[in-house]
């Protein structure tokens, strides 16, 4: 896709992410945003800086500790006709409130034989690495992706996070906004600097559904979403210094899954590695190489995944780094695929 054209300024994404939101706010009165911390503080993850002063306490809704209280409220009114933006501040918290999440958001449309839609945005914060244990450090990406009603997009830069939240606000159906915490450029949590990019000034989309090729290549795709993107990245300058050619493919989104950009890609390449932070087994690197399987495409050796062990996140820094995903286990599993080839 063609970025839109405009004077360089860069912006973090949880900047991006308060933008495009303000920017909606201002245009339309039933958009508003409710959740933990959300008001005067800007959010923890700073995607509401600055909206509380703009918009004051009627838009912008601290709101008590009960997820199931106000996502279950936020789904009562985007069924009323608002456009609720709600802040699950950690993916992880869905386990008190999913019943209002899959049982109401996702399902009320199809429960009211389409008479009644439900154009909410719900974002919640991913991603380890903090010590922060099992309670507030998982992706979760496929949990979401795998039931049927939502929408689930989840940014790799600032660019595409103001895109997709636009998308996403104005879009009719429920839609899951995934953000990584390592990646909103919060001096806190670190910084990854291929995250901060140029976001122009003006109101834009990027479509929900449709992947991007981040980095073109000829020997390996590297397929990934948020964090997974970043190792990719890593992994494919690495390759390049051994005359490895890596493709990079950033998803952007799960629900709609281009399935399309990835199959041409693999053909072009004939090699696939996915990358998610989400755990090994039954989730998005599965779906993505039984897509390309099943799209018959020939490939030299067999798909590789790199993902999160199927463990609960330890706490302790060293047993995490271990598990995480990172570039140096993607370059050993191009490593693995060379072998299985000779």
């Amino acid at each position: 896709m063609t970025q839109v054209q405009a004077k360089a300024r860069k912006l973090t994404i949880a900047r991006a992410m308060a933008e495009s939101i303000a920017m909606e706010m201002r245009t339309d009165d039933k958009v508003f945003v409710m959740g933990e911390d959300i008001g005067e503080l800007g959010g923890v993850f700073g995607n509401t800086r600055g909206l509380y002063k703009e918009f004051g306490s009627e838009r912008v809704k601290d709101t008590p500790i009960s997820e199931t209280a106000f996502i279950g409220a936020a789904v009562g009114a985007a069924s009323d006709g608002m456009k609720p933006i709600v802040e699950l501040m950690f993916v992880d918290f869905f386990g008190v409130c999913f019943d209002a999440i899959y049982n109401m958001m996702a399902k009320n449309t199809y429960f009211s034989g389409g008479e009644v839609n439900v154009p909410m945005v719900l974002m919640t914060s991913t991603g380890g690495g903090y010590s922060d244990g099992g309670q507030h450090s998982q992706c979760l990406h496929a949990t979401f992706a795998h039931l049927p009603g939502m929408k689930v997009v989840a940014p790799s830069n600032a660019y595409d996070a103001k895109g997709l939240m636009t998308a996403a606000i104005r879009d009719p159906n429920p839609v899951i906004f995934m953000f990584h915490k390592a990646l909103q450029g919060m001096g806190w949590l670190g910084t990854e600097k291929d995250a901060i990019v140029n976001v122009p000034e003006e109101v834009y989309e990027v479509p929900l559904g449709q992947a991007a090729i981040t980095r073109t290549g000829s020997d390996v795709t590297i397929v990934g979403i948020t964090s997974g993107v970043h190792h990719g990245l890593k992994a494919a300058r690495e390759l390049e210094q051994q005359g490895v050619s890596a493709e990079v493919v950033d998803l952007r989104s799960l629900v709609p899954l281009d399935r399309d950009t990835v199959i041409q890609s693999v053909r072009k390449t004939g090699r696939l590695i996915v990358v998610d932070e989400d755990y090994h087994s039954y989730g998005m690197t599965a779906e993505i190489i039984a897509s390309v399987t099943e799209a018959g495409v020939p490939m030299k050796a067999p798909p590789q995944r790199v993902a999160y062990p199927d463990i609960p996140i330890p706490f302790t820094p060293v047993m995490e780094q271990w598990a995480l995903p990172s570039a140096e286990k993607i370059v050993k599993a191009f490593e693995k695929m060379k072998e299985n080839e000779e």
